[in-house]
């Protein structure tokens, strides 16, 4: 799509907004938006919740796949708005996360409020909220910037208020949200297309390693029953025991208070619970030790080293094993993660293909749902409990090759399609980024359709 640009341009004097067509106006978002903020009745009184007025979270941001936000996990009463003093805020407010991750956002369709990690963006005088959500939407890392906080980064609202936006006249704002509104949506189903083919990979890969750690690899092997209900049969000359059979020793981390970046080269670091996500050792989840702190060269990763994450916001992570093929030096274990010590009769590699297959799965979930008063946690009480079976050593290398040469091609076509919905994604937000800038033109698209 070929879009004019504006026949004048201005510095707008704003960074991430660069030049702007001569007439739009630059002005910080309180010239046009009343900024309000929220807070949170008490949870231990019953008749502050349940009632009829929305209440909503950054949490609730960020699972939007839209705009629209038609709900709320929680509802408050009225007695729980006036006790709290969260303030009620009109349909069309757009509700902006202001506590990290700063700017996940959405437009309310009804009356609602909001807790202290919010900030609403009332419109004053017909402004066009969608435009504003649409240029906010691209505006994460200059917002984020302006947080403050050593525990959690907040945007306070002074900063949010005083945030810079440039302005058309309000017919010029609404045609730009309807392009938008109509372009969008069609790069958002290419990805939903996109991200369905990754899911079906995904699948295929996982069926895949669970077929061959669990049946092996000849279909005309005698079976037995493993007396297990989520293994089922499994070949007759296979071990079934307990996992505690098969690991010589667990060791966990240590976390100290860390930087918040990635440890230079020379530097110590500790790994973040994400360093095994999806079965692949990933050496940037980790944090720089502060030169203040003394590292503990006991606990630092080797290559060989079986690594599992114990504890995550994220319960998907809880339970993810990688092998660590290679690993730069000077990286240490956190306390959110596992280090297993295996037995000999056990191949490394093939225990993390093992630990990544759906019977597998299934009992760390069971495990997670179970532990009452440690959700989120993973103790090695309940990972020792865990049934697996074990073909003899030689056949699990045989497995673990003929594995990796069957799902080498799932991974190419899965980082092929990865790659096409970044691409999908940057267009969707570069064209967001013309049109509220102004870098196009596309009043005379808007009319043309119209037409």
């Amino acid at each position: 799509m070929s879009l004019p640009r504006y026949p004048e341009y201005k510095d707008s004097g704003v960074d991430w907004l660069g030049k702007v067509p001569a007439h739009w106006q630059v002005q910080p978002l309180k010239s046009r938006y009343a900024v309000v903020g929220g807070s949170t009745p008490k949870s231990d009184v019953p008749e502050y919740w349940d009632g009829d007025i929305h209440w909503v979270t950054p949490a609730d941001l960020s699972r939007l796949s839209g705009f629209e936000i038609r709900g709320s996990l929680r509802t408050i009463t009225d007695v729980g708005l006036q006790t709290c003093r969260t303030s009620l805020v009109p349909s069309g407010s757009l509700i902006l996360s202001t506590r990290a991750p700063i700017g996940s956002l959405g437009l309310a369709t009804m009356e609602m409020c909001t807790n202290q990690g919010c900030k609403a963006l009332v419109p004053q005088s017909g402004e066009v909220s969608r435009f504003a959500a649409y240029t906010l939407s691209i505006a994460g890392s200059a917002l984020n910037v302006r947080g403050k906080g050593t525990t959690f980064l907040e945007l306070s609202g002074d900063e949010l208020a005083s945030f810079r936006l440039a302005f058309p006249e309000r017919e010029e704002q609404a045609a730009i949200a309807r392009f938008l509104d109509r372009e969008t949506p069609k790069i958002d189903a290419l990805i939903a297309e996109q991200e369905k083919l990754l899911a079906l990979l995904a699948e295929k890969h996982q069926v895949t390693i669970s077929h061959a750690v669990t049946r092996g690899l000849d279909p005309k092997a005698p079976m037995k029953d493993s007396g297990i209900p989520w293994l089922g049969e499994v070949p007759a000359h296979w071990t079934v025991a307990m996992l505690r059979r098969f690991v010589a020793i667990f060791e966990q981390g240590w976390s100290p208070e860390c930087e918040s970046r990635v440890p230079e080269e020379g530097e110590w670091g500790v790994l973040k619970a994400g360093c095994v996500n999806g079965g692949v050792f990933d050496a940037a989840q980790s944090k720089a030790l502060p030169s203040s702190q003394q590292p503990r060269p006991e606990l630092e990763v080797e290559s060989g080293d079986v690594l599992m994450s114990r504890a995550s916001g994220s319960p998907k992570l809880i339970g993810s094993v990688a092998y660590i093929v290679d690993t730069p030096s000077k990286l240490m274990l956190s306390d959110k993660i596992f280090r297993l010590r295996l037995s000999a009769d056990v191949d490394p590699e093939f225990f993390s293909l093992l630990m990544r297959s759906q019977p597998l799965r299934q009992q760390i979930e069971q495990a997670i749902g179970g532990a009452e008063g440690l959700a989120n946690n993973l103790p090695q009480s309940s990972i020792k409990d865990f049934w697996l079976c074990v073909p003899p050593k030689s056949e699990q290398r045989a497995i673990v090759e003929s594995t990796h040469t069957e799902t080498a091609s799932l991974r190419l076509l899965a980082e092929a399609e990865q790659r096409f919905v970044d691409l999908l994604k940057e267009r969707r937000s570069a064209l967001i980024s013309a049109a509220v800038t102004g870098q196009i033109d596309v009043r005379g698209e808007v009319e043309s359709a119209a037409a």
